[in-house]
């Protein structure tokens, strides 16, 4: 089945019971206890009649994995949908369906340690910042990398320390999806029929995944050619999906007035990881890639005033 990581093989069964999707863990991701953890989130949310690919258990024990020559498996219900349509309806769904997610979890508690560590005032993500010297596309370190990486750097430290000083670290924590974004979903008819990928959960304050979400749901990027993305996100569907999560699970002031920073924080982090251990980001070359990501935190910095306005409109 060609969908997803090619870590992680999958395949479609059809039979008289149903369509199913067989799924072998890739991998350092097949730690029991981790999948147990997932397994009890998914479990629970499936019991309350949230979206999602139901686990089947197994016939002897009704276990939702098993273990077979140092390997995990996972048995889900297949259920069909298409990509992110990029409509605004469907952006309004997928911040109301995150609501969801976290109101159904917002009491949630598991024998399982959940994980704690988030894109925001990350040392991983400074370090990563610091370790690229040389960029493929650029040649020795040059003044202009080093200056956009320092900028980089700067923005992200500014960024975490605006949403600290209104409060974060005081905020209660509570188990988050951590990965939301449209590849991480299914849609039919501009609705969420299946959020997929409970890997990253854990625990936090839900504000980081509802900027993470606002950011992946309105950044605007285009063809091969990065130089032309624009700086900007869509308005409208960033003001969309917060009206969204809102219809599920009201918004404070004091936590929309950190989103434009955690989006900073979090566009930031999720481009230096790849470009720090390979030098590119998927296959766009990081100098590039990165000289994009500088355009749009300095679009977002200037921004912020107007995207908590349109957040609270």
């Amino acid at each position: 089945f060609p969908r997803g990581s090619r870590k992680a093989p999958k395949l479609l069964i059809v039979s008289e019971a149903g369509k199913f999707l067989l799924k072998r863990r890739a991998r350092g991701k097949d730690d029991p206890f981790k999948v147990a953890f997932c397994h009890a989130i998914q479990l629970h949310l499936a019991s309350m009649q949230f979206p999602l690919p139901h686990l089947i258990g197994t016939t002897r024990e009704n276990n939702s994995m098993l273990q077979w020559r140092g390997a995990v498996y996972e048995l889900f219900e297949y259920i069909p949908g298409q990509g992110y349509p990029q409509t605004l309806e469907a952006t309004f769904d997928s911040g109301r369906v995150l609501g969801l997610y976290h109101k159904l979890l917002e009491q949630f508690t598991s024998e399982w340690t959940p994980p704690t560590g988030s894109y925001h005032m990350a040392p991983a993500v400074e370090n990563g910042l610091r370790s690229i010297t040389t960029l493929p596309g650029a040649n020795a370190p040059d003044s202009e990398t080093t200056a956009m990486l320092d900028y980089l750097l700067r923005s992200y430290k500014h960024a975490a320390e605006t949403v600290e000083a209104l409060g974060l670290d005081n905020w209660p924590k509570q188990i988050v999806h951590a990965d939301w974004h449209p590849g991480n979903m299914l849609f039919r008819e501009n609705r969420v029929v299946a959020v997929i990928d409970y890997d990253s959960a854990r625990l936090q304050p839900r504000v980081l995944d509802i900027a993470n979400g606002a950011l992946q749901f309105s950044i605007i990027g285009g063809d091969e050619d990065i130089s032309k993305w624009p700086d900007y996100v869509d308005e409208s569907r960033f003001k969309r999906f917060l009206r969204g999560y809102d219809e599920a699970m009201l918004l404070s002031q004091a936590e929309i007035r950190c989103i434009p920073w955690l989006m900073i924080e979090a566009l930031i982090a999720e481009a230096v990881f790849p470009i720090a251990a390979t030098g590119t980001f998927g296959r766009m070359e990081g100098q590039a890639f990165l000289q994009m990501v500088q355009r749009k935190v300095a679009w977002m910095q200037r921004s912020a005033p107007r995207l908590v306005e349109l957040a609270e409109g």
